[in-house]
């Protein structure tokens, strides 16, 4: 199903700009087509995440890819647009100026701690009206646990010329593709050269270490579901699990199998 444009914001754009009400309101949604929400922005802070697949994120000048099992923090009045890859199935919490006080000024994603995954579906569950006493608890549990964890080297700069857009889509829906930069220059129209330069100037980075940045996003949740490496980095187009754990420590600073433990404790 091709990408669409929503309208429809998942919370009432007045409620995320009231500098009044819940310290902490919570939505979530699941869809069989892909989303994309145009860049805006609100008063409130916003933790997200995704259930399955990868989630898009514009946040200013950082381009991210968020894997499921994995939260991005958007901290107040930050300019951002959202958009899947494939079927949508996420959620969000926003919260309040005021609650957002102690918490960090600038995006990140991060590995979301144990108490933070038993803490979100129960927030997700609140009516939207004023937190009782026991719900204020549990999201001051939730700001701290924001507030305490450890930002990790996600970003993927987008390319926006769009022959390279289309290439980065494919490779977002197929990371296993071991095309050369011949190979997707004579697909895109361009020159190899061309190709080459453009990429590099438009996400700092050489094609195929892009495409090494992706297969490692994309085998983040399924590390955590414990699945083995071996599995994951022929399914990713490695030739030797020893090849995908190289570029993965490189990227990431921890070892798959260390990173699969939850030990994600980077550089």
């Amino acid at each position: 199903m091709a990408e669409q444009t929503v309208q429809t914001p998942l919370i009432d754009p007045a409620l995320a700009d009231a500098s009044a009400g819940p310290a902490l309101l919570g939505t979530q949604l699941a869809m069989p087509g892909s989303r994309r929400t145009a860049r805006h922005q609100h008063a409130r802070g916003q933790l997200l995440g995704a259930h399955t697949g990868l989630l898009r994120i514009e946040a200013g000048d950082i381009h991210w890819l968020l894997p499921a099992g994995h939260v991005a923090w958007l901290p107040p009045q930050h300019p951002h647009a959202l958009s899947s890859i494939g079927s949508f199935d996420g959620w969000s919490l926003y919260f309040s100026r005021e609650a957002c006080a102690g918490l960090p000024t600038t995006p990140r994603i991060f590995q979301p701690s144990d108490l933070l995954q038993v803490a979100v579906p129960r927030a997700l569950r609140w009516s939207g009206q004023a937190l009782d006493a026991v719900q204020q608890r549990l999201a001051g549990v939730i700001i701290d646990e924001i507030a305490a964890g450890t930002p990790l080297p996600l970003a993927l700069q987008q390319p926006s010329d769009r022959r390279l857009r289309r290439i980065a889509s494919a490779l977002a829906r197929a990371p296993h593709d071991t095309r050369s930069v011949e190979g997707w220059a004579a697909a895109s129209g361009l020159s190899s050269r061309s190709l080459a330069r453009r990429w590099q100037a438009e996400t700092n980075m050489t094609l195929t270490h892009w495409r090494q940045r992706l297969r490692v996003l994309v085998a983040l949740p399924r590390l955590l579901a414990g699945e083995p490496v071996t599995t994951i980095a022929l399914s990713l187009g490695y030739d030797t699990p020893s090849s995908f754990i190289a570029v993965f420590k490189r990227e990431m600073g921890v070892t798959p199998a260390r990173y699969g433990d939850g030990n994600a404790s980077l550089r």
